[in-house]
């Protein structure tokens, strides 16, 4: 399309996006910790989100360990350590984090497993801040958002099978009705993935990917210049808010899912996992289709992937759900549910703040029918909303850090600390579920979306004011 040396750098590419299917298999498997956690410790639904809360919490806590430890040494640290040795770090933070899950099951304490869950997610709020940057860097910036949906289609591979995987290493299998050593039987699978965090860091530090990136610097720079912070762009101080409220509903959805299918629809905690799978399975569905742009098609194969892409993603949960011996019947009409995500993303013609609004309605209106439903529509309701937040981080993440020029890592950062509105929003509607109701409790992901729709609207004014246009490829048209 342009230069050939802005072309994705596939063989460099690769190795990066094995640590964001870690994140998205750890950030899965939570929803299943949770409702075992609330049973074998007699916790009420606030009490049961902590584990959201710690998780995502350290995410900020990372964040502002690092920009601290960067003023300290005056420099950016991921600059100075570079990108390679500062995912590797990260990996190796969360590999001790899966260590105390030993301990923490012998002994039966909620107190060690929310520790070790927080020194996984300090772990992995190093490994974001570096590979998000990186995944853009890799080719043209162009293509940067398609590249980082490309990876969140990956990390949603990861959150398909994790709660599968934690599931069976729990429960056994879907036939099996032994669950008493339920606490004892979750530190073997977080002791396996410490042992896969310390590989992918060996193979990281080994692999050709490079460890201070060429990042093309944004045309917008100029306008940008003389502003001392990111703070002062208020593209990204929004931005900020909107990631906080887009991990915020995304996580809190699938969080509040097994407790709202155990008091409304009578399931047992073993039977809600295919559930929790079909909802991460969403967001890949979406990051898949996504995706597409990512790789330099011609216009008529390009469409026909489009369609093809989704469903593709969708075939990958049933086999997998297959091979855990799940019943499947029952999954087979979400099919008609994807379309609506495909024409969602044909309308939106590739513009990161037009998908942003036309997602955040769908998504409100997802909750919204399954607040006033019941039974399986409910659950497909709810279970939608994967597929409205799956292309949302990219487009908010070029949103807020369009113009930004220089200050770009410092926002990106910033944006990072944010996460930590998966852990918040979480706990605030466990908190409101034990006052209302879970079912209506969703009303606080209505509360965030309303938000979004809102940015998208907004960010493009502001935009438009530091002479930054927005399209397919914003950066080509100064």
């Amino acid at each position: 399309m342009h230069a050939t040396n802005t072309k994705t750098q596939w063989g460099q590419f690769l190795p990066l996006v094995t640590v964001f299917f870690f994140w998205g298999f750890v950030a899965a498997s939570n929803d299943i910790l949770i409702p075992v956690f609330k049973e074998a410790f007699h916790l009420s639904q606030e009490q049961s989100q902590l584990v959201s809360l710690a998780f995502y919490v350290a995410y900020t806590v990372g964040s502002l360990i690092y920009l601290a430890v960067s003023r300290i040494i005056g420099v950016d640290l991921v600059n100075k350590l570079g990108y390679k040795n500062g995912l590797a770090l990260g990996l190796l933070i969360s590999a001790a984090g899966t260590l105390l899950f030993l301990p923490a099951a012998n002994t039966g304490s909620f107190t060690l497993m929310l520790s070790g869950l927080f020194i996984v997610g300090l772990g992995f709020s190093l490994q974001q801040t570096a590979a998000n940057p990186l995944a853009i860097a890799l080719g043209s910036s162009e293509t940067g958002s398609q590249r980082l949906t490309l990876a969140g289609g990956v990390n949603n591979f990861g959150t398909t099978i994790g709660p599968l995987i934690v599931s069976f290493a729990i429960f056994g299998a879907p036939t099996s009705m032994d669950r008493q050593l339920s606490i004892e039987s979750v530190k073997f699978p977080y002791l396996m993935l410490g042992a896969a965090f310390l590989l992918v860091a060996i193979m990281l530090k080994f692999s050709s990917l490079p460890d201070r990136p060429a990042v093309q610097v944004n045309e917008e720079a100029g306008h940008g210049s003389e502003r001392q912070s990111a703070l002062q762009f208020p593209q990204l101080v929004m931005g900020m808010l909107a990631i906080f409220v887009y991990v915020g509903v995304e996580v809190s959805t699938a969080s509040n899912l097994p407790a709202y299918m155990e008091s409304k629809l009578g399931l047992q905690t073993k039977d809600v996992a295919p559930f929790i799978s079909l909802y991460w399975a969403s967001l890949m569905i979406g990051r898949w289709t996504g995706a597409v742009e990512a790789f330099d098609l011609r216009a008529g194969l390009g469409k026909l992937l489009k369609f093809l892409a989704p469903y593709l993603a969708f075939s990958v949960f049933l086999v997998v759900n297959a091979i855990a011996q799940h019943e499947l019947s029952h999954f087979y009409v979400y099919a008609a549910i994807v379309l609506i995500l495909i024409a969602a993303d044909m309308l939106s013609q590739g513009n990161p703040a037009k998908m942003l609004g036309i997602f955040s309605l769908l998504g409100v209106t997802g909750l919204v029918i399954g607040m006033s439903t019941t039974g399986m529509v409910s659950v497909y309701a709810f279970t939608s909303i994967g597929l409205f937040c799956s292309t949302l981080w990219p487009c908010i993440f070029t949103l807020a850090i369009s113009g930004l020029g220089k200050h770009t890592g410092q926002g990106s950062n910033y944006l990072i600390m944010m996460i930590m509105g998966g852990g918040i929003v979480s706990w605030l509607q466990g908190f409101v579920a034990d006052k209302i109701g879970i079912q209506m409790s969703y009303l606080v992901g209505v509360v965030c979306f309303a938000y979004l729709a809102f940015y998208s609207w907004k960010v493009q004014g502001i935009l438009h004011t530091q002479g930054i246009k927005l399209g397919k490829a914003s950066s080509a048209s100064h």
